[in-house]
């Protein structure tokens, strides 16, 4: 099968290819951008990957599902192009950055997440795409099992990465993860529902950055 996948992405989950729920996965996906509006645009749809190679990997951020609305999801976590509206999870991820580094808020608003993915922060959905407008409708496909392997991946042929887990679905998927070789950080979801049930207040950025300078990694600049 011919993914289009950046080259370590697609040497490291090189046994992924030829399983049969994959084969499965594919032939929903293809049939789905077929009968309805699926996001995001298949070109976008291994964007995370693309972004952050495998071997440049220091950071994973662990989502959800695409936006489902018009014009938003372009592939990455939490992150929609330049120029679309903020969704509210992003807006409080900033504010959580702003105040845990010391940093002021951007004087423009800042949606494309692209800069952190350049620096080796996978922003990585568990399922890769959705019907529009129906959140979790390509949930249970083959997309978790997939998205899974590459955490497992990652997982045991890296070492001193960091994983960023916000909410219990994150959390869950993200158990197996070794925390004798990685840094394993957890806290409720940045969404307007839960941020103030522990997600202010997390300093996971800072916190990211220390671990990986004591491991002679460079720093993310967050903001």
């Amino acid at each position: 099968m011919n993914v289009r996948i950046e080259s370590s992405w697609k040497a490291a989950l090189a046994s992924e290819w030829d399983k049969p729920y994959f084969a499965e996965l594919t032939r929903f996906v293809k049939d789905s951008y077929a009968s309805a509006t699926v996001y995001p645009q298949p070109s976008r749809i291994f964007a995370a990957f693309d972004a952050c190679p495998f071997d440049r990997t220091k950071v994973v951020i662990i989502g959800q599902d695409p936006y489902h609305g018009e014009g938003q999801a372009h592939g990455l976590c939490f992150s929609v192009p330049q120029g679309v509206e903020a969704p509210p999870s992003l807006i409080n991820i900033f504010k959580e950055m702003s105040s845990d580094l010391g940093v002021p808020m951007p004087a423009q608003p800042v949606t494309d997440l692209s800069y952190l993915a350049s620096q080796g922060v996978l922003l990585l959905n568990s399922t890769l795409t959705v019907e529009a407008h129906r959140a979790g409708s390509h949930q249970g496909h083959g997309w978790e099992t997939f998205t899974d392997a590459a955490i497992a991946a990652l997982n045991s042929k890296r070492e001193n990465l960091v994983f960023i887990l916000w909410g219990s679905y994150a959390i869950r998927k993200g158990q197996f993860i070794d925390r004798s070789r990685h840094l394993v950080l957890t806290s409720a979801h940045p969404s307007p529902l839960s941020a103030y049930r522990g997600f202010f207040g997390c300093r996971h950025f800072s916190t990211a950055n220390a671990y990986l300078a004591a491991h002679g990694i460079e720093p993310i600049k967050w903001l």
